[in-house]
């Protein structure tokens, strides 16, 4: 597969998108310096121990994201087989499209329209705006909104969701874009929903950031909610789930 993504691009954007975070972080660990300095000696261990642990942790998440986005093979879609038949392909995304071209070298034959729910006032995570601006999405990109995608009813053979739906923050939003999914798949189509989730894995990555993420058993109701069916689950690393649907005929 042709090489799309620029080596070490997942780990350095979110550093990009994220860098308020480091700011904090840096600033913290000063203040921490300061502490251990001025602190009487028999305290001296305990802060640099909770240093230790706070550097740790922050590192940890950043070698946890460059071993999932950079150095696993997420991103080269060997967990997707690849089909040279016609197929009508919906990528849906939150803002941020980093998986189009790669899709489209899966499905050479395919057509693969991309859709954007971000929504400012709904969904405010700065770092999808930061991302937006950094890379401009294409013309081509149709905005929507969650509750309504604008395709006919039983149209569609394929749907991905990577990475976005969990910015969805409202479960029964959540349940509405699913039900508006539900309504465009042909009979035998497909649902991949890609995520993180809130699981022991990801905390351990990632610490409270594994906040940001849902629970299976949330995903689980959404998807029943909605009328579809997990077909197949399974993990890429130890950090994310692909989950296949489909119809609940």
């Amino acid at each position: 597969m042709e090489q799309v993504r620029k080596p070490f691009q997942g780990v350095l954007n979110i550093i990009r998108f994220n860098w308020h975070f480091y700011i904090i972080a840096l600033l913290f660990f000063a203040g921490l310096f300061f502490c251990y300095v001025h602190v009487p000696p028999e305290f001296k261990i305990y802060v640099l121990t909770f240093t230790f642990l706070a550097i740790s942790s922050t590192l940890l998440s950043l070698l946890a994201s460059l071993y999932i986005y950079d150095l696993s093979d997420f991103y080269a879609l060997k967990w997707l087989k690849k089909e040279d038949k016609f197929l009508h392909i919906v990528n849906i995304n939150a803002g941020f499209d980093e998986t189009t071209p790669l899709l489209q070298q899966v499905y050479t034959n395919s057509t693969v329209q991309v859709f954007d729910f971000y929504n400012e006032e709904k969904h405010t995570e700065v770092s999808i705006k930061r991302a937006r601006k950094a890379y401009p999405q294409s013309e081509s990109i149709i905005n929507i909104e969650t509750n309504s995608i604008p395709l006919a009813s039983q149209t569609t053979d394929k749907v991905f969701l990577i990475l976005a739906a969990h910015e969805i923050r409202n479960s029964k939003e959540r349940t509405r874009f699913l039900k508006e999914i539900n309504r465009i798949l042909k009979p035998n189509a497909e649902v991949y929903v890609i995520e993180h989730l809130r699981d022991i894995p990801n905390f351990l990555a990632f610490n409270i950031g594994f906040l940001h993420f849902h629970r299976k058993k949330t995903w689980i109701k959404n998807f029943k909610e909605a009328d579809l069916t997990i077909v197949t689950e399974h993990k890429h690393t130890a950090f994310i789930t692909i989950f296949k649907l489909a119809k609940n005929d």
